[in-house]
């Protein structure tokens, strides 16, 4: 089954969010509206919304990410959903039994949406095929395939700071092979119309059919940053690393590290993003991190929203009025 059938309903609704792949650009700008919707409810005396009332989800982490999970949590809770936070280390997993077994009898506890995140490529999918008709599935990242939220937070900060897609040069910098982060993003920005997105990175740390993406290559940041609004470093996935890729951090720093010196071939007003956890003095450099240009806390805040939207829309609770 493809993506687009497990994605969506027979009314072209979400069911599930598990990858940007098969969906187009206007349930995408549906996201990104229905978030902007949410933005105001952090400001609130009571931060919350009653459109997931008496709902009970599932965040299923199979490899850590506390970030990750505590942003979906606070989208939930603020949703008015129960949480269930299922440590992977200390469950059943891990005493043998199955994958299977462990959503069986988490469905049989009425767990009306699983979020998922593991190590593994297409678990989300595995999940999604296997689970109860009324179950929704959120894919919070999986191996090097896929993290369709964090492109859409990342695509939600782009659209505050720059409006339209379409005139944009946005450069993505670093580990393009081992980034489910990156793939996101490329289909996102693609789909939304962005005229010239960029990807910069040793040759290394390049897939193979990195430019059947749709994407300018480049190996040299200074001459790939060059007059973009929008720069996005990556962290370097060293845990997905196999081999010798790299020669050092430090090097990698010399070559592709963004400074603040470096940060002035852009365009004046471009903005600088990371999809964290940072690695200071590796990818970026603290000033331009914490700098004028900097909107990655940003990312984080949207982040909320944007998960809220993703969350209420496969749920089908949006069309109750939103965050009004």
């Amino acid at each position: 089954m493809s993506d687009q059938n497990i994605q969506l309903n027979e009314d072209g609704r979400l069911k599930h969010f598990l990858t940007i792949d098969g969906l187009n650009k206007t349930l995408l700008t549906e996201i990104l509206d229905t978030a902007e919707s949410f933005t105001g409810v952090s400001e609130r005396t009571v931060k919350k919304v009653p459109l997931l009332r008496g709902k009970v989800i599932c965040n299923l982490f199979f490899e850590n990410s506390t970030r990750t999970r505590t942003t979906f949590e606070v989208a939930a809770k603020r949703l008015s959903a129960d949480v269930l936070n299922l440590n992977i280390n200390t469950s059943a997993t891990a005493k043998g039994e199955t994958l299977l077994d462990t959503l069986r009898n988490l469905e049989a506890m009425h767990v009306d949406m699983f979020v998922v995140r593991h190590a593994d490529s297409g678990a989300a999918h595995f999940i999604a095929n296997h689970s109860a008709p009324h179950v929704s599935v959120i894919n919070a990242g999986d191996g090097r395939h896929s993290h369709p939220t964090q492109a859409m937070l990342d695509m939600f900060t782009i659209r505050r700071h720059k409006g339209e897609f379409t005139g944009l040069r946005v450069a993505i910098v670093g580990d393009i092979m081992h980034s489910r982060v990156a793939r996101s993003q490329i289909l996102a920005l693609n789909l939304l119309g962005t005229s010239e997105v960029r990807v910069i990175a040793p040759r290394t740390l390049l897939p193979a059919h990195v430019r059947t993406m749709g994407v300018h290559v480049y190996h040299d940041l200074m001459e790939g940053i060059k007059d973009v609004d929008v720069i996005i470093m990556l962290r370097l996935q060293k845990e997905r690393m196999r081999g010798a890729l790299l020669p050092s951090e430090h090097e990698y720093f010399q070559l592709f590290g963004l400074t603040q010196a470096r940060l002035a071939a852009a365009k004046p007003d471009a903005i600088v993003m990371h999809p964290g956890p940072i690695n200071r003095g590796v990818e970026i450099d603290s000033v331009v991190a914490d700098g004028p240009q900097s909107v990655i806390l940003q990312q984080v805040s949207f982040g909320i929203a944007v998960r809220m939207a993703i969350m209420s829309m496969t749920m089908g609770a949006q069309a109750q009025g939103g965050a009004r």
